[in-house]
């Protein structure tokens, strides 16, 4: 079973870049072999899946966010992995809760309405947020 441990985020002015890290020790298929991705919702706003990122390092960007966001991994000897999430040029509207999320196949990159599907993806991290201000 994976843990997965969210870092980073934080607020910022509109323009402004933020990082955010979700990192996870273990192994087996879910740890190398699966989809890592970032969904990002703010109260009373749909739920997005603004990136992510499969195990061969393709990626998938949200049409808000694509020239803005770049998803990358980093593997440390087949025992931890950290998946980052580097957003530039932020705009008051990717303001949010983030929330790092990892099952064999994630859905597209692209909003989704209603909630976030926590019933669906099968680990998720503890969210942060992000506020970026006019």
């Amino acid at each position: 079973l994976l843990n997965l441990l969210q870092s980073g985020g934080g607020s910022v002015q509109a323009g402004g870049s933020l990082r955010l890290s979700c990192t996870a020790s273990g192994s087996g298929k879910m740890f190398a072999d699966s989809d890592w991705g970032w969904y990002r919702q703010a109260p009373g706003s749909e739920c997005e899946l603004v990136s992510k990122i499969d195990e061969d390092g393709d990626t998938d960007y949200a049409d808000s966010v694509k020239g803005r966001f770049t998803i990358s991994q980093d593997t440390q000897d087949n025992a931890k992995k950290t998946v980052t999430l580097t957003m530039e040029n932020l705009k008051p509207d990717d303001t949010g809760v983030y929330f790092c999320a990892v099952d064999r196949m994630l859905l597209d990159a692209q909003p989704y309405g209603g909630d976030c599907p926590f019933w669906a993806v099968n680990i998720w991290g503890q969210g942060t947020q992000v506020t970026v201000s006019s």
